[in-house]
């Protein structure tokens, strides 16, 4: 992944890191969207891409949703972090997410997990320290997993990945981490399905020149239920996304949220895993009455 010089020559997974990150710090530019985002704005600026002319720049709906996306992860790991202060947290596909500096309270430990391409472009820019790192595979091999400190919690975020995945893969990573990380949680997100079977077919069409990859899968009432069947899953619910601006998300959106039946339409889909504790270990047997 080049980018420098002329116009990088990408897969579509890794351009959509540049994608979520230019919405981002146009968020970030505009008061009105509630999300305070320096280092996206730095990171642009650091970057030699032509963002606007590949992503364009009349993009409001999409700029707001992405502040309400961002809020509502950052949201989940306060209140992750109000409870487990020394805990850590895991970015599946993290890219150029900049999150950690919109919630670190100074204990934190993060830990990223990207490909190598874009692990290598992230270190280049944002280097890993002590507290902040990322580590190099797929995020569907359990390597990652075992660079995982789940002494003091875990909380584990895939924010805008797992549509891209085939749905066995996506489940098999929900049971492979409820495994390995009892008491843990999942949050991720996905589009309605009628989005995702545009994708597929080609028939979306994003301003500018961007086309996002196909994406396989999206939320259904069903595929909810298919979750709490995972075994190690104790919960699966919706996340409520935070109010945006604007009429789309300001008003429609929060009011289909809060329609059960009409939850799965809307254009954002939060889902919270909660897995099972470890059993609690057996205590000294009762003592004999003689």
């Amino acid at each position: 992944m080049e980018l420098s010089g002329q116009e990088p020559v990408m897969d579509g997974l890794g351009e959509t890191a540049l994608w979520a990150l230019y919405h981002r710090s146009l968020a970030a530019r505009d008061p009105a969207c509630g999300l305070a985002d320096p280092k996206a704005l730095e990171l642009v600026q650091a970057l030699d891409h032509p963002f606007r002319r590949r992503f364009g720049t009349d993009n409001r709906g999409w700029v707001r949703g992405m502040a309400v996306r961002a809020r509502c992860y950052d949201r989940q790991v306060r209140v992750f972090l109000a409870r487990h202060p020394r805990g850590t947290v895991v970015c599946l596909g993290e890219g150029l997410e900049t999150q950690f500096w919109r919630v670190d309270n100074g204990t934190v430990q993060w830990l990223g997990v990207e490909l190598a391409e874009p692990a290598a472009l992230r270190r280049r820019f944002l280097p890993d320290t002590d507290r902040r790192r990322t580590v190099t595979c797929s995020l569907v091999d359990e390597r990652w997993m075992r660079e995982v400190d789940a002494s003091d919690g875990v909380l584990i975020l895939a924010q805008g990945v797992l549509m891209y995945l085939p749905w066995d893969r996506v489940r098999a990573l929900v049971e492979a981490c409820a495994a390995r990380f009892p008491g843990a949680g999942l949050v991720f997100d996905t589009p309605p399905a009628w989005f995702t079977a545009d994708t597929v077919q080609s028939r979306f069409r994003y301003p500018a020149r961007y086309r996002p990859p196909p994406m396989p899968w999206g939320m259904t009432p069903a595929r909810l239920r298919e979750l709490r069947t995972c075994p190690g899953v104790a919960a699966a619910s919706q996340v409520p996304v935070p109010r945006g601006t604007g009429l789309w998300w300001g008003r429609l959106v929060p009011a289909v949220d809060r329609v059960p039946v009409l939850r799965s339409y809307g254009p954002l889909f939060v889902t919270r895993l909660l897995f099972q504790p470890e059993p609690a270990p057996a205590g000294p047997p009762p003592p004999k009455h003689s």
